[in-house]
C-alpha cells in the first residue's frame, strides 16, 4: 500500500510523522475525503475547492498546487488498484517547536491515501437510526480542519445508543450529523440548515440540492428543530461516503412510517445516475 507524503507517492511504511507536526499536538490543519467511484474521482473540482477554502480560513498555504496533488493521486489510485473507495486528504502546519503561534519556518506537510471503500446499498435501502446530540463544537464549522473530537465523542454516543449517527443540534435547532449533513421533508419540501458558519457545506449536499431542482422538488436551506425532525414526513443524511442515507427513526421515535419515502428514493435513483458504469 502506498501513500502521498509531500510531492511523492511512496510505500506507507516509508511515511515518518514527527511527533512535533502541529496536525499532532494542536490539529493545525484541514482535510478532505474524496469519493471514487469506477477509479474516478466523483464530484474532485468541488472538494479541491472546500479543502483551498479551508487552507485559506485557517492560514495555512497549501505547498502543492492542485494539478500536481490530482496527479498523485491518480498515481496513488492505480498503485494500490482503488477502483471505488475514498481518497483522505490531509494539510498540516508542518514540524515546529510547541507554541500557539504561527511558525515562521514550517513547512506545511500534506499526506494521502486511498483505501477502498463499498457503497452502503443495504443501509441505502433499509434506511438507518439516529440519535440527537447537543452541537457542543466551535463556531467554524464550515472549515473541514482536524478538530473533530466533538464530532467523534457524538458518534460514540450513538453507537452506545444503537444508532448509526448523531445529529446535532444547537438549542433545539439541527445543524448537520456527526460526519453528514442533515435534511427532511415535509409536505413535499425538502429543508436542510443553511450553508453558513455553524455547519460544514457539503460537496453531496450542494448534489442533492442540485438533483432536487431538476427533478421539480422544492428545497429550502432553512433551519428545523428536533421536534420538526420528529414530525417530519421524511429525514435523510447526505455526505461522501452515506451518499443519500435515509433515516428511518430519531431517538425512539419513527420519521414517517418508519420506512425510506418517495422524496428519498427518486433522489437516490437520480444520485445513482451520475455514477460512473463500473
Amino acid at each position: 500500500m502506498h501513500m502521498i507524503y509531500g510531492n511523492r507517492v511512496v510505500r506507507r511504511e516509508d511515511v515518518r510523522i514527527s511527533p512535533l507536526d502541529r496536525g499532532y499536538y494542536f490539529g493545525d490543519g484541514v482535510y478532505e475525503v474524496i469519493r471514487v467511484y469506477a477509479g474516478r474521482l466523483f464530484e474532485a473540482d468541488a472538494h479541491f475547492r472546500r479543502l483551498a477554502r479551508s487552507a485559506e480560513g485557517i492560514g495555512l498555504k497549501p505547498p502543492i498546487a492542485t494539478n500536481e496533488l490530482r496527479g498523485l493521486i491518480d498515481r496513488l489510485l492505480a498503485l494500490d488498484g482503488v477502483t471505488d473507495g475514498t481518497v483522505y486528504l490531509q494539510m498540516t502546519r508542518g514540524v515546529a517547536p510547541r507554541t500557539h503561534a504561527f511558525p515562521s519556518a514550517a513547512e506545511p506537510v500534506v499526506v494521502g491515501w486511498a483505501d477502498p471503500y463499498e457503497r452502503p446499498v443495504a443501509a441505502m435501502e433499509q434506511g438507518v437510526r439516529v440519535v440527537t446530540v447537543a452541537d457542543i463544537r466551535w463556531l467554524r464549522c464550515d472549515l473541514k480542519t482536524l478538530n473533530l473530537l466533538p464530532n467523534v465523542l457524538a458518534r460514540q454516543q450513538a453507537v452506545e445508543r444503537g444508532a448509526a449517527e448523531a445529529v446535532l443540534h444547537r438549542d433545539g435547532v439541527v445543524t448537520e450529523a456527526s460526519a453528514a449533513n442533515v435534511m427532511i421533508v415535509k409536505n413535499g419540501i425538502i429543508r436542510t440548515h443553511p450553508a453558513d458558519h455553524r455547519i460544514l457545506r457539503g460537496v453531496t449536499r450542494d448534489v442533492v440540492l442540485r438533483l432536487a431542482c431538476g427533478l421539480g422538488i422544492a428545497a429550502e436551506e432553512t433551519p428545523f428543530t428536533v421536534d420538526e425532525l420528529y414530525a417530519a414526513d421524511e429525514a435523510f443524511l447526505t455526505g461522501t461516503t452515506v451518499e443519500i442515507m435515509p433515516i428511518v427513526e430519531a431517538d425512539g421515535r419513527p420519521i414517517g412510517d418508519g420506512r425510506p419515502g418517495p422524496v428519498v428514493r427518486r433522489l437516490q435513483r437520480a444520485f445513482a445516475e451520475l455514477l460512473p458504469e463500473t
